[in-house]
């Protein structure tokens, strides 16, 4: 059997955590900032996580990660 690709795109947004879930980046921090409050944009700064419903198919996208 052939090896599995690893989708590019998630590759570089998203890390694994040593409990085994997905980090992930927050969205909203591009652009139009100056009308997003400085709580809004510091809160944006943190990592979130990707929910469990979605956990599945996000490493399903990353084999080996």
């Amino acid at each position: 059997m052939p090896k599995m690709k690893t989708h590019r795109g998630a590759a570089k947004r998203f890390k694994l955590t040593g409990s085994g879930k997905l980090k992930r980046a927050k969205a909203y921090k591009s652009h139009i900032l100056t009308k997003k409050s400085q709580k809004r944009k510091r809160n944006l700064r943190k990592t979130g996580y990707v929910s469990t419903t979605q956990e599945k198919v996000m490493k399903k996208l990353l084999p080996y990660l």
